[in-house]
């Protein structure tokens, strides 16, 4: 490990060019939004959809990894683990993760090799993304001499968010940093002992989508500065849905999450709405 953090410390960051970044943005983004609440993800189009990256091996051959190093979180029957701890590194990018992966059940060796297969195509969507920020790089000037400073990274760590001796919820955050960086989260929220996914009807109910609505908009409304939010009518909140990313608190309150752009200003950033039971 003491390897894999010296290799990755020696990087720094080096800025693009001002007058590359339309450029850039114009080779990575992938069709334009009608939606005020969906354009963060519709603008980044591939970046933003790259690295949703959990669970499983990832089919990459790393240049520095460790073993396997347990991290129990579970009581009972069941962990968390860090399945893998690894540096791989090329000429173009740096691709560095902390991957988790969920013991004690059938369950969770199913869960395992969906994302598995997941991982696979999402990382090579991230090759392909950072090979097209290369050649707009090249295309509007850029030197190899200039290329070679650049530290393109590809990041995955997770954070446990609350554990029981059943249940688990954790987030899984995925950032590409090319001429920008880009994040994008996903929830898992595990119920290991009834072998399943939990949903926000599992945590609040079957009004769950009253409830959360309704605390949703009294939060945006008490809000220091309201205006920070989108209105409805012009693409912001409306309703949360079974798509809704959520995790649940250590309080067993889900806590519901929209990403930049999607219901407030993008200074905002990831936005969170704590949803009492």
């Amino acid at each position: 490990m003491k390897e894999f953090e010296n290799a990755r410390m020696e990087y720094e960051e080096t800025p693009v060019p001002e007058e590359l970044n339309d450029r850039v943005q114009a080779g990575i983004r992938q069709g334009k939004t009608n939606r005020v609440r969906r354009i963060w993800k519709r603008r980044l189009g591939t970046v933003a959809a790259c690295f949703v990256v959990v669970v499983g091996a990832l089919n990459l051959s790393p240049t520095v990894a460790a073993a396997a190093a347990d991290v129990p979180v579970l009581g009972g029957l069941f962990q968390v683990l860090t399945v893998r701890s690894f540096t791989n590194e090329n000429e173009d990018r740096t691709v560095t993760v902390e991957q988790p992966g969920v013991t004690g059940s059938d369950f969770a060796a199913q869960i395992d090799a969906e994302i598995q297969e997941r991982v696979d195509a999402k990382i090579a969507e991230g090759e392909q993304v950072i090979a097209e920020y290369k050649d707009a790089f090249f295309a509007t000037g850029g030197t190899q001499e200039d290329w070679e400073q650049h530290d393109n990274k590809v990041s995955v760590t997770y954070e446990i968010k609350s554990q029981s001796d059943t249940t688990v919820s954790f987030e899984v955050d995925s950032t590409v940093s090319i001429a920008n960086a880009y994040q994008e989260r996903t929830y898992y929220n595990l119920d290991l002992a009834e072998n399943k996914e939990l949903t926000l009807a599992d945590v609040l109910g079957a009004d769950w989508v009253n409830i959360c609505n309704e605390s949703i908009k009294a939060q945006m409304a008490a809000a220091e500065e309201p205006s920070v939010y989108f209105e409805e009518s012009m693409g912001g909140f409306s309703t949360v849905d079974e798509t809704t990313g959520f995790y649940i608190n250590e309080a067993g309150n889900p806590v519901v999450v929209f990403p930049p752009y999607t219901v407030a200003i993008g200074a905002m950033g990831y936005v969170e709405f704590e949803i009492s039971k």
